[in-house]
C-alpha cells in the first residue's frame, strides 16, 4: 500500500526537540490538518537544505508522507511575508505556539484559527508595540475556536442576557456571573457583549482587535485564568520567560531618597 502524501501544505513549525543526533521530530500547525508531528530527517547537519527554512513563526509550505503518527518530512519552502518577529515579539509569538500546542490535539483541522495565528504572527512582526492587543484577540479566538469560551452575551449560571450596565466576571468553570462591586477583573455586560458580537463576525480578527482595546487591562487576568484552567498550569513558559527578560532589562532601582521622588516608568509592557 502506498504511504499518504501530503504536498504544499500551509504550516508554523510551532515546537522541536531531538530525534537523533542529525533530526529532530517537529510540531507543526497546518491549515488543512491541525498539529502534525514529523521527523526531519538530518536536519541538524549543516548542509540540510531545511536548517534555515525550519524555523518558528515563519509561514512555510511543507510535504510530508506517511501514516503513523509521526509522518517523515519531504521538502519545505519559506512563504515569506514578513521578517520573524524580534525581541519581546519573539517571545509573545513563542506564547501562541505555547498555547497551540496545549490546547490543539494531533489531526485535528482548524482552517481558520490557522488563519488568525497567521495574522497575529504577522502582526507581531510589524506592530511590536501592540503586542498586549494582539494577544488578548488571539486568546478570545482561539478559545472560541477549540470549543472552551462560554458565551459572552448570558449568565453561565442561568443563560439570561447580560444587562449591559452590570459588571460580570469570567468564572472558568461556569461562565460569565454577576461581580461584587470591587473586584478589579469584572467587565460591563455591554462589554462583554462587544466582545462576543466582535467574535461572531464572520471575519473576527480585527473586530475582535477593536474590542479589547476598550477593555484591555480588564479582560488580561480573566482570560489569563480561563487559559491557565484548560491547561492545566499555574505559569506558562514563556510568560515565566517574558518575566525574567523584563526583570533584567529593568533599571536598578536608586537608592532610597535618593533623585527623584516620581515614580520611575515601567520600561516594558504587560503582556
Amino acid at each position: 500500500m502506498a504511504l499518504k502524501r501530503f504536498s504544499d501544505e500551509p504550516a508554523f513549525v510551532l515546537h522541536r526537540y531531538d530525534w537523533s543526533e542529525t533530526s529532530l521530530v517537529l510540531e507543526v500547525f497546518t491549515r488543512r490538518h491541525g498539529r502534525v508531528a514529523l521527523v526531519a530527517k538530518g536536519v541538524k547537519r549543516p548542509t540540510s537544505q531545511f536548517r534555515p527554512v525550519l524555523l518558528p513563526l515563519q509561514p512555510l509550505l511543507i510535504s510530508w508522507s506517511g501514516d503513523a503518527e509521526v509522518r517523515t518530512l519531504k521538502a519545505a519552502q519559506w512563504q515569506g511575508g514578513h521578517v520573524m518577529p524580534t525581541g519581546e515579539a519573539l517571545i509573545s509569538g513563542g506564547y501562541l505556539n505555547e498555547l497551540l500546542m496545549r490546547l490543539l490535539a494531533r489531526d485535528d483541522p482548524h482552517e481558520r484559527l490557522f488563519d488568525h495565528f497567521a495574522m497575529a504572527v504577522q502582526l507581531l512582526a510589524e506592530k511590536a508595540d501592540a503586542q498586549p492587543l494582539i494577544l488578548r484577540a488571539f486568546e478570545l479566538l482561539l478559545l472560541r475556536d477549540v470549543g472552551l469560551l462560554p458565551d459572552l452575551a448570558s449568565e453561565g449560571g442561568t443563560l439570561a442576557p447580560l444587562d449591559g450596565q452590570r459588571r460580570y466576571v469570567l468564572v472558568p468553570e461556569s461562565g460569565l456571573a454577576p461581580a461584587h462591586d470591587a473586584d478589579p477583573h469584572a467587565l460591563t455586560g455591554e462589554q462583554w457583549g462587544d466582545l462576543q458580537s466582535a467574535l461572531d463576525e464572520p471575519d473576527p480578527f480585527l473586530p475582535a482587535l477593536r474590542a479589547c482595546a476598550g477593555c484591555l487591562q480588564a479582560v488580561r487576568i480573566p482570560l489569563r485564568n480561563l487559559l491557565h484552567y484548560h491547561c492545566g498550569v499555574r505559569v506558562f513558559k514563556t510568560r515565566q520567560l517574558m518575566l525574567d527578560v523584563q526583570a533584567m532589562t529593568r533599571p536598578p532601582e536608586a537608592p532610597h531618597g535618593a533623585g527623584s521622588t516620581s515614580d520611575p516608568l515601567p520600561t516594558a509592557t504587560e503582556s
